[in-house]
């Protein structure tokens, strides 16, 4: 058995330009990094809000193999209806009701050692909440159900930082890796938890360059203005802002032994 795993996860993937920063940058990170699977969160993959089948297929082309989501993943296309029509290893999130069983966590075999993707909606500032359970009991009673000797690794979907930080360190040494998203802004804080858990608040997006959270910058200026509520469009040309975390897991102890983000602007 391989020593180690290594892990190439990209952040909120927004758009066109987000699923074309992918597509440009995944081959050439997973020949640099020697990276053994790709992960990318896709709940802004179709125009910012939610996936389509043909969004799907162009990840799925790029090399990705695991999916997660967050609170905006149902608005394209209804989850139960893409489980039953689509095999994508997708893990949405687990402590939404709405979330079909299918897709309550994903498991894959790298290098003889099983990977478990989870992941989970915050609550604080978000959308939903009445369709939203509390995280923090959610992942004790997923941690029953996955494989016991495997590399885990949780997104954590969430508005506030709090929520972020309070569960990676809640889950410092029963998992692999806590990553945030969400809020598409990449933080500067990857590191290795006290007892081993590789932790980061947010990878940030794959979006437009320069833009409000791949937002035209322009539209947003103008809502902050004018105080009125103005219809979010997305650039289809220009610069790409590429954000991703490079992840080393340690296939016998299941603990992190190198996390590093990854940040590129591309035309």
């Amino acid at each position: 058995m391989p020593d180690k795993t290594k892990i190439l996860f990209f952040g909120d993937v927004s758009g066109t330009l987000g699923r074309e920063g992918v597509k440009k940058m995944a081959p050439k990170w997973k020949k640099e990094h020697q990276t053994d699977v790709i992960i990318a969160n896709v709940e802004n993959l179709a125009h910012n809000k939610g996936l389509t089948l043909r969004t799907m297929a162009e990840m799925d082309e790029a090399g990705v193999e695991i999916y997660t989501g967050g609170n905006h993943i149902w608005k394209k296309y209804e989850l139960d209806k893409f489980a039953k029509e689509t095999d994508y290893k997708i893990a949405a999130p687990a402590n939404d009701n709405r979330c079909p069983e299918k897709y309550l966590f994903q498991t894959i075999e790298i290098n003889e050692t099983k990977l478990v993707v989870i992941n989970l909606n915050g609550r604080t500032f978000m959308e939903h909440e009445t369709t939203i359970s509390n995280p923090f009991t959610k992942i004790d009673e997923l941690l029953q159900q996955v494989p016991k000797d495997a590399n885990i690794i949780i997104d954590m979907h969430a508005e506030a930082t709090s929520d972020k930080r309070a569960l990676g360190l809640y889950l410092d040494g029963r998992v692999s890796t806590v990553v945030g998203t969400h809020t598409h802004i990449p933080t500067a804080d990857a590191q290795i938890l006290a007892e081993g858990t590789g932790y980061l608040t947010d990878i940030g997006m794959v979006g437009a360059y320069p833009s409000v959270l791949g937002i035209k910058k322009e539209i947003i200026i103008e809502k902050f203005l004018t105080e009125t509520k103005i219809m979010h469009d997305l650039p289809t040309t220009g610069q790409i802002e590429v954000n991703a975390v490079l992840l080393e897991i340690d296939n016998r102890t299941h603990k992190t032994t190198d996390i590093k983000s990854l940040r590129e602007i591309i035309n």
